[in-house]
């Protein structure tokens, strides 16, 4: 399907006061308020990879293009996404990347999604092709709109492309399993955070799957070849520091480890329960153990923090994320029988007026209004 096939479907849709939802690889349905649209548009057929500069870290491709197939292609020249978007499926494609705006384990040190996106094109709900950015690391004076797309979940319009910088993959990398508890795992991470060590993730758990079981924070280095080398040694010994032990895993088996928690298919993102939500957790990184008593999984240097908790429980949540500066989503809701419970955490008013005028320049007669951000 070209542009001007969907600028027609949505002027149309304008002229008949409908809402289109707009879907690529439905891979992130799950994701957000369950929408209310009278139609789908469907970008698949809109595919392919526009441009690739390796030497100036920058590709362009088209909305319906395939994740998989641009991480590829960026693997054969030793580059890639370094915020590791997840897929959630096989058939992930680059605007659900922009538009879900999720990103994976390296978040914390390289950035997120917004981060990474130089520039766009977009069909608004009047139907006109828009451009925003460009293709090169400096290149806006004024607000920078393209970035505005990532999360914006297809409430602005259709991305029908978007440029991304690029990154080589790093030399080196080595991956720490340390044996500490989560107080301690968070006071080490802040510790490392200060420090000048080619720290790119981390994540902590209470597993009771391996054995032994017990306590344990993973954490992966990226960088030059001396840099990880001299690294490891000296991390090793602030663990031992404090009572705990540490070793070095094997790369292969920690690739497999970090991948699983990109995608979330770790045995802890197995539903315990068929009434408990899984809850994401964003919050500032020196945030303390938190007061309560589910199973959590850490990410992002205590940045990010999964909860499985039952509906009940979504009030004290909330307000614990909100006392510490952040905002809790439930991610993914009970398997049981439909709840009627916000996804996001309810805006301020002036972020919600700031929200609603926003959707309303870039969509003035609602065709994208299908309430996938609550609003």
């Amino acid at each position: 399907m070209t542009v001007s096939n969907f600028q027609t479907r949505i002027r149309q849709a304008a002229s008949d006061r409908r809402t289109l939802r707009i879907q690529a690889g439905h891979t992130k349905h799950f994701y957000g308020e369950q929408t209310n649209a009278h139609e789908v548009l469907d970008v698949r057929e809109h595919t392919g990879v526009v441009s690739y500069e390796p030497s100036e870290l920058v590709v362009t491709a088209r909305c319906g293009t395939p994740l998989q197939v641009l991480e590829d292609l960026l693997a054969k020249e030793g580059q890639c996404l370094a915020y590791e978007p997840p897929h959630f499926g096989a058939s992930a494609t680059v605007g659900g990347m922009v538009a879900a705006g999720l990103a994976g384990p390296s978040r914390a040190n390289v950035g997120g999604v917004r981060d990474h996106v130089l520039g766009a094109k977009l069909i608004n709900g009047l139907g006109e092709e828009l451009t925003f950015g460009g293709q090169v690391m400096k290149n806006v004076a004024g607000y920078d709109v393209s970035r505005l797309l990532a999360g914006s979940m297809g409430t602005l319009g259709v991305i029908t492309e978007v440029s991304l910088k690029v990154l080589p993959v790093a030399p080196a990398e080595a991956t720490l399993e340390c044996h500490v508890n989560q107080a301690q795992a968070l006071d080490l991470l802040h510790r490392w955070g200060a420090q000048a060590l080619p720290l790119n993730a981390s994540a902590w758990l209470h597993d009771d799957q391996s054995q032994p079981a017990g306590e344990r924070l993973f954490v992966r280095l990226r960088g030059a070849v001396a840099a990880v080398q001299a690294a490891c040694p000296r991390m090793v010994a602030d663990v031992q520091a404090l009572g705990g032990t540490a070793h070095r895993m094997d790369n292969e088996q920690a690739m497999r480890d970090w991948q699983a928690g990109r995608e979330l298919t770790l045995p802890f993102f197995k539903s315990p329960s068929p009434d408990r939500c899984l809850w994401r957790l964003s919050l500032p990184q020196t945030a303390p153990v938190l007061n309560l008593p589910y199973p959590v999984y850490i990410e992002w240097h205590g940045g990010l923090r999964w909860l499985w908790a039952p509906v009940s429980a979504a009030t004290t949540i909330r307000q614990t994320a909100h006392a510490l500066g952040g905002h809790a989503t439930v991610f993914r809701q009970p398997q049981a029988a439909a709840v009627n419970l916000p996804v996001f955490s309810p805006l301020s008013e002036v972020q919600q007026r700031i929200q609603r005028e926003l959707q309303q320049q870039f969509d003035p007669h609602g065709v994208f209004n299908t309430g996938r951000l609550g609003i």
